[in-house]
């Protein structure tokens, strides 16, 4: 039986529809959706070839950008020395080095080699990862990490290995990375930890709460939301001044399609709105700061023993806060208790914060007294559920 113009399915399959070697014969009229190819005639030597050429060409658009002009951020990657790894994040790596001899903190982030993200979504990611660093380098505050450049590719970066008996790794071209001035302090959450048993004498809380105030109400005077406030992101330097760390990565972070479940490490901070889906603007970090001041009165951790489920329900739902120990003293418990409202409308202005804390009389103490002397009030209840 004869199909359609004549042709049997034997002659479609090896005649004028067929495939020999690289190049596919003539069909005549007949348009190629109608064309029938036999695989094992296609020369994949071929394909790869133009496969590989083809990816060539969509590499070398994204590379363009080192033929674009400089930005005044950009900095000279042959200047960048990194010395050693300092932590690991769930967005990158935070090594320590130096740029032209000044000491810095290096965080390179390898967005697009996570298996997650799609083309789509890195070229977006590194799109808001230039407009927030152009508004970061412009920044200039005590109480704000200083920004020292970033650079876009680290093609020519060389990163320690992490086996010692290796040379230098080298990590993809299209990652990024941001330099900062290197703290020597470490982190506001390293230094509560080792205050966890003797707590911080009154005036230390305070003088670290305004440090924190001051930083986030300049930061809020400039539009910018930090989104990720928590004692992990806060540093330290020599004469332990506090100064606020990650505020613009951290806003392009949270848009890493990796970042879709609730183990972030921050969920103890985040207000009742973020949690609930809602929109939320600046008043997200009041609620924030207001969670990291009971946590530098108390030096401990706020909900330790509860799920992301747990806290997530309770915080939205039953209005659940940490305890705030009978021997803080009642103005601060009124500054802790106005910047956590479940209501963001309600919730004070960080300036007015600051305000409130220069207020605070530090010279008759009142910080925390550790459980074990008998003069003490007791701070900390058993785990509570929601």
């Amino acid at each position: 039986m004869d199909f359609e113009g004549g042709r049997t399915p034997k002659k479609e399959m090896e005649g004028e529809g067929g495939v020999t070697g690289s190049k596919m014969k003539g069909a005549g009229n007949q348009s190629s959706k109608d064309m029938i190819f036999r695989a094992d005639r296609i020369d994949l030597k071929s394909l790869d070839a133009q496969l590989e050429k083809h990816l060539s060409r969509v590499w070398s658009r994204n590379t363009n950008e080192s033929k674009r002009p400089k930005e005044e951020w950009e900095i000279e990657l042959a200047k960048l020395n990194l010395r050693y790894i300092v932590a690991h994040g769930a967005y990158g790596t935070v090594y320590r080095g130096t740029y032209d001899t000044q000491d810095v903190a290096v965080k390179v982030l390898d967005w697009g080699d996570d298996g997650v993200a799609t083309a789509a979504e890195t070229s977006a990611l590194r799109a808001s990862f230039r407009q927030e660093v152009a508004v970061w380098h412009k920044l200039d505050h005590p109480n704000v990490t200083k920004f020292v450049g970033a650079s876009m590719g680290t093609s020519n970066l060389k990163i320690p290995s992490k086996n010692s008996t290796d040379n230098q790794e080298t990590l993809p071209s299209r990652a990024c990375c941001v330099i900062v001035e290197f703290l020597t302090g470490g982190t506001l959450k390293q230094y509560l930890i080792k205050n966890r048993r003797k707590k911080l004498a009154y005036k230390i809380v305070v003088q670290l709460a305004l440090d924190l105030s001051r930083g986030l109400s300049y930061l809020h005077s400039k539009k910018i939301v930090h989104r990720d406030v928590k004692s992990e992101n806060m540093l330290l330097d020599g004469n332990r001044n506090l100064k606020i760390a990650d505020f613009g990565v951290a806003r392009v972070e949270a848009m890493n399609p990796s970042d879709m479940t609730g183990e972030t490490g921050t969920l103890g901070y985040m207000a009742p709105e973020v949690l609930d889906g809602k929109p939320y603007n600046r008043t997200c970090d009041v609620y924030s700061f207001g969670i990291c001041l009971w946590e530098m009165y108390c030096c401990d951790m706020p909900y330790p023993d509860l799920s992301f489920a747990d806290v997530s329900s309770a915080v939205v739902r039953q209005n659940l806060r940490p305890e705030i120990p009978r021997c803080c003293p009642s103005a601060l418990v009124n500054i802790m208790r106005k910047c956590w409202d479940g209501n963001p409308s309600k919730r004070p202005e960080m300036e007015e914060v600051v305000r409130m804390l220069e207020a605070l009389d530090t010279s008759k103490g009142g910080g925390m007294i550790p459980e074990d002397q008998s003069s003490g009030c007791f701070c900390f209840a058993p785990a509570r559920g929601p």
